[in-house]
C-alpha cells in the first residue's frame, strides 16, 4: 500500500483519523507538526496522548529539547529515514499533521539550499551576525568571538525555507485533507483554545517561562509566544486568550492555501463530527481504490 498522508487545519480531526486508518492498514504513524518535535510542548500543540494512540507506534514526536534547533533539512532526513524502516518492515507509514513544507521537504526531491550554500556576511560586523542570530533564536550562546559559529548557525536557519521549485515526488503516496465549513472550524478551534486553557495550557507555558527560555520553538508557536507577553504584563490573560483563538484561526486559513497551491493530488474530505466513523470509512475505501 501507499503512503497515506494525513493533512488539514488544526483541530479538523486528523489524529483520530491517523489512529484508526492505523489500525485498519498495518500502519504507523509519523509526526508532520513542525511543533510535536518537541518535548514538553504538549498541551499547546495538542500532541496526542499516550492513550490515545491504542497500540499504534509514534515516530518523531518528543525527539528533541525545546532550546535545540530543528530545521526542516534535519525533519527531512528524519522522515525519511523513518519512512524508509517502516516500509522495510512490511508497513504503511502514515504521515499526520498541518506543517505542509515538512511533508513536501520530506516526499518531494527537493534540494535544501542550504545544505550546501554559504551565505556572504563579509559586510557584517561579528556584532551585527550575533543580534541576527538572536532574532532567530533569543536562547543563542554563541560567543560573539566565534565567527565561524555565528555564519554556520546562520547559514543552517535563514535559509530553511529556499526550496527548489518544480520538484517531483520520490515516494507513491496518497494524500487526504480533512475539512470542514469555516464557522464550524472557526468554533471548534475557540472551543480547543478553551479546553488547552482547562487543561492547564498556562502552567505548561509558565513552565519554560519561568527557566527564562526563549528558544525559536517557544517564542514563534502559538499559545506560547502570546501566554509569554501576557507573563511578561504586556497584555491582560483574556487578551493573550483571545490572541491565541484569533492566531489559530489565521493559522488554518494559512494551512488551507498552502495545501491546496502545493498538493496538486489531494483528496478533501468533510469531517463528519456527528459519526466519525463514515469519514473514516469513506477514507479507508477511498485508499483501497
Amino acid at each position: 500500500m501507499s503512503i497515506i498522508v494525513i493533512v488539514g487545519p488544526t483541530g479538523v480531526g486528523k489524529t483520530k483519523l491517523s489512529v484508526e486508518l492505523a489500525k485498519k492498514v498495518n500502519g504507523e504513524i509519523i509526526n508532520a507538526d513542525s511543533m510535536q518535535v518537541y518535548k514538553g510542548l504538549d498541551i499547546g500543540t495538542a500532541k496526542i496522548k499516550e492513550n490515545e494512540k491504542e497500540g499504534i507506534p509514534h515516530h518523531l514526536f518528543d525527539i528533541k529539547d525545546v532550546e535545540d534547533m530543528y530545521t526542516i533539512f534535519d525533519y527531512q532526513i528524519d522522515c525519511r529515514n523513518t519512512i524508509n524502516d517502516i516500509i522495510n518492515r512490511g508497513k504503511t507509514p502514515i504521515l499526520v499533521g498541518g506543517s505542509g513544507l515538512y511533508i513536501r521537504a520530506a516526499l518531494y526531491d527537493y534540494k535544501l539550499d542550504f545544505e550546501n550554500k554559504k551565505n556572504d556576511y563579509s559586510s557584517l560586523s561579528n556584532q551585527e551576525l550575533l543580534d541576527m542570530c538572536l532574532k532567530i533564536d533569543n536562547n543563542c550562546d554563541i560567543h560573539l568571538n566565534n565567527r565561524k559559529r555565528l555564519e554556520r548557525f546562520l547559514d543552517k536557519s535563514l535559509n530553511e525555507n529556499e526550496i527548489i521549485k518544480d520538484s517531483k515526488p520520490i515516494y507513491d503516496f496518497k494524500i487526504i485533507g480533512l475539512t470542514t465549513n469555516r464557522d464550524n472550524l472557526y468554533n471548534i478551534i475557540n472551543k480547543r483554545v478553551d479546553k488547552m486553557v482547562e487543561d492547564g495550557l498556562l502552567d505548561e507555558v509558565k513552565s519554560f517561562y519561568d527557566k527564562n527560555i526563549k528558544s525559536k520553538s517557544i517564542m514563534t508557536g502559538i499559545g506560547y509566544k502570546e501566554l509569554y507577553s501576557y507573563f511578561d504584563g504586556d497584555i491582560s490573560k483574556e487578551e493573550a486568550i483571545d490572541l491565541i483563538k484569533k492566531n489559530s484561526r489565521h493559522l488554518a486559513k494559512r494551512q488551507y492555501t498552502f495545501f491546496n497551491n502545493q498538493f496538486d493530488n489531494i483528496k478533501w474530505f468533510n469531517t463528519d463530527y456527528d459519526n466519525f466513523n463514515n469519514t473514516i470509512n469513506e477514507v479507508y475505501e477511498y485508499i483501497k481504490r
